[in-house]
């Protein structure tokens, strides 16, 4: 019988955990503002996980605003400080190489919500109901 879950993933979720608590509570920067970690991915051999993360201090961020990129260039200054403090709290003989990279699928799902109630009101007013088929 297969595993239920990989041990990638395993290890992907406990990165995630703990990466958000060190962002949390050890990056001191202050170029650093309110940082989610949304998602980790690990490779297959464990030498490098993408860290995917979302700004929560502004609504309408892409990947291209400044604020955007030098939290992900701080974040990627002080990977290594966090991969040594992962090794503390993983118990695993390698740690990957951390690469931070900033996540739009939330605006994106912000954007997608406003043109689901901008069609489902579109509707209403024209007395199209959901229930139609």
């Amino acid at each position: 019988m297969a595993r239920e879950f990989k041990r990638t993933d395993r290890i992907a979720d406990q990165m995630q955990r703990d990466l958000a608590e060190l962002v949390r509570s050890e990056i001191k920067d202050p170029r650093v503002g309110m940082v989610t970690i949304n998602q980790v991915s690990v490779a297959k051999d464990l030498g490098y996980a993408d860290v995917y993360v979302t700004l929560l201090t502004m609504e309408d961020l892409d990947e291209h605003a400044e604020q955007v990129k030098t939290t992900i260039k701080v974040l990627n200054g002080a990977a290594g400080f966090l991969r040594s403090e992962l090794g503390k709290r993983i118990k695993l003989r390698t740690i990957p190489q951390l690469r931070f990279h900033f996540d739009a699928s939330v605006r994106e799902g912000r954007r997608l919500d406003s043109l689901i109630k901008q069609a489902r009101q579109k509707d209403a007013d024209q007395g199209i109901s959901d229930n139609d088929d």
